[in-house]
Formats: structure tokens, C-alpha cells, sequence
């Protein structure tokens, strides 16, 4: 009996390497908008999502414009029809309590729809496709 990895081939390293690429990118992104510094008194972590809602109409626009792009992603990634949705219904849920002053910067404190959409995500793919350990000296695989 041949084991799995005696039939390598190089396109799939490549698909692999790719789509792990696009993992990181995403995560790093929805850091960047919901997540990337620690308020020292209180500890909350906060993005630039909640900074960029204080330019009135532009910063909102920007923050759901690249919002947008994540569930695309996502949806390129091969995620169901039904997890975009729920994705998507993140991204209008945060643009809906941004677009209120004062109550909107407030609310991306605690409503981190591009945290939550890569989680969500994060969750499809590893259910979808799991990570193994390494076998017989060579790097991990993607099953599926």
C-alpha cells in the first residue's frame, strides 16, 4: 500500500503555500482594523477601525470597504454561501453601529465584526481542510 505523500507533487505545495499565504494576510488585516494595540488602563484591544470612524463619512466607507474585501477573501477561499452571509451581515451590523457618533466609536470597542469573520472563517477552513503533524521527515500537509 503506497502512503499519501510517496505521489508529491509541486502544484500542490504551491496551492498550499498560497492559501496559507492568504490566511495570514487576512488575519493580519482584521488585527490591524479591530485588534492591534492594548489600551494600557483598561486593557481593551483596539484597531484603526475605531480611529478612522472619526473622519466623518471617509473613515467609515474605508473601514467597510476593506471589511468587504475580507468576506471576498473569504468567499475565494471556498467558504459557503451561508458563512459569506453570516460574514456579511457582520460587516453591516459593525458599519450600522459605526455610522452613529459617539455610540459607534464606542461600539467598535466591543463589535469586531473583521475579528469575528476571520475566526468564522478561520473555523470553515480548518474543519474543511485540518492540519496534520509531519510524517516520515517532511513538512505538514492539508488534507482534503
Amino acid at each position: 500500500m503506497s502512503h499519501p505523500l510517496d505521489h508529491y507533487s509541486p502544484r500542490f505545495e504551491t496551492h498550499t503555500d498560497s492559501h496559507w499565504r492568504v490566511r495570514r494576510r487576512l488575519d493580519r488585516v482584521a488585527r490591524l482594523l479591530d485588534s492591534a494595540v492594548r489600551l494600557p488602563v483598561v486593557g481593551w484591544r483596539v484597531g484603526l477601525d475605531a480611529p478612522l470612524n472619526l473622519i466623518p463619512g471617509a473613515g467609515l466607507a474605508l473601514s467597510t470597504g476593506v471589511a468587504a474585501w475580507l468576506v471576498w477573501e473569504g468567499s475565494r477561499l471556498g467558504a459557503p454561501k451561508r458563512l459569506v452571509t453570516r460574514m456579511a451581515g457582520n460587516v453591516v451590523i459593525d458599519s450600522l453601529i459605526s455610522a452613529i457618533p459617539v455610540v459607534g466609536w464606542l461600539g467598535d470597542l466591543f463589535f469586531r465584526a473583521n475579528d469575528r469573520n476571520v475566526e468564522l472563517l478561520r473555523r470553515h477552513l480548518d474543519g474543511k481542510h485540518p492540519f496534520r503533524q509531519r510524517r516520515h521527515g517532511r513538512g505538514g500537509i492539508i488534507d482534503g
